[in-house]
């Protein structure tokens, strides 16, 4: 018994952070797009930080709870309706037998994360259970959910009954967002492009691609050009490298990158807006800005700082309301 999938989803999986320590046998991290909102699900479901979620595009699939459970939805907003009424997201919700969770239009973002208190049972490859969909491991079954598959809960909430009063709170995330310019680091082939290519790339907007993805997000805008053209020998990528590909458009690694690759790296996404970023959605613009590393590293620590806040609000409030 747990979470039965009774409309699939567009690209509805189970993740977590991701599975590092393996890019040297070729094997990617994957993991949550969108690590923040991963982080808030599990926070406000009372959840250890890393507990795998199931990630949800739009359109999302519907849920019927078997047994009850205390769920959270963050991130992106689907517009969720629990039996039929509208219900926040970043919040905590009680489910009890035979709810339905559904949602119902595309408000903001791109992909909203459901966490369980206690977490769900997931198949673990390589110390992590986020789903790789070209291995076909981790998640369930290695592959995006179906109609009818069942998440099972790792632990049953017993005494739901007793709870007469949905959760009150809800999570403030918005300051642990960018809602600006998303900011880089120059990378190891910056000095390559043109002046009036940098010009162009600090200051004017680029579009995301339809064709984007959970591998890389291609962004759409005028075709950058070399001051010195180079062969470039294949090289380490990771999650945020910005690639220029032959044609002079701008490619930015995401969750599913490869491990490896060929085209210059023009910059790098920090790490604090990284989830930013993977809420973007085709069609929209992006702009960058240019930072340094040291400013990097702040703003990394300011948003784990914030989230750690976030975190002890969130064991308060549930532990009071548990208590009640």
């Amino acid at each position: 018994m747990g979470i039965r999938i009774i409309k699939q989803g567009l690209l509805d999986t189970v993740q977590d952070h991701g599975r590092y320590g393996h890019q040297h046998w070729g094997i990617n991290p994957g993991g949550a797009m969108d690590a923040v909102a991963m982080r808030v699900a599990n926070m406000l479901a009372g959840n250890e930080w890393n507990e795998p979620v199931i990630e949800m595009h739009f359109p999302a699939a519907e849920l019927l709870f078997e047994e009850p459970a205390l769920v959270a939805v963050a991130g992106a907003d689907f517009n969720a309706a629990f039996n039929g009424m509208a219900c926040d997201t970043n919040k905590l919700l009680l489910v009890r037998k035979n709810d339905r969770l559904h949602f119902t239009a595309h408000r903001k973002g791109s992909r909203a994360y459901l966490s369980v208190k206690g977490g769900i049972v997931a198949d673990e490859w390589l110390n992590s259970c986020s789903t790789h969909l070209k291995v076909q491991a981790g998640g369930f079954a290695g592959r995006a959910l179906h109609k009818n598959d069942t998440i099972r809960y790792k632990y049953a909430f017993k005494q739901a009954e007793k709870y007469t009063a949905q959760p009150a709170w809800r999570a403030d995330v918005q300051h642990l967002y960018n809602g600006r310019a998303i900011r880089f680091i120059p990378g190891a082939e910056y000095h390559l492009l043109d002046e009036a290519s940098k010009e162009y790339l600090h200051n004017e907007p680029f579009l995301l691609g339809r064709k984007s993805d959970r591998m890389g997000y291609r962004l759409e805008g005028v075709s950058l050009g070399y001051s010195n053209h180079q062969q470039i020998i294949s090289t380490a990528v990771t999650r945020g490298t910005i690639q220029l590909l032959p044609d002079g458009q701008l490619m930015v690694l995401m969750a599913d990158h490869q491990t490896t690759g060929g085209y210059p790296r023009i910059g790098h996404v920090i790490g604090a807006d990284i989830s930013s970023l993977s809420q973007t959605v085709p069609g929209s613009e992006i702009r960058f800005s240019k930072t340094d590393l040291a400013t990097a590293e702040k703003l990394f620590i300011r948003q784990q700082t914030d989230l750690r806040l976030l975190q002890n609000a969130c064991t308060l409030r549930l532990t009071d309301w548990l208590q009640q």
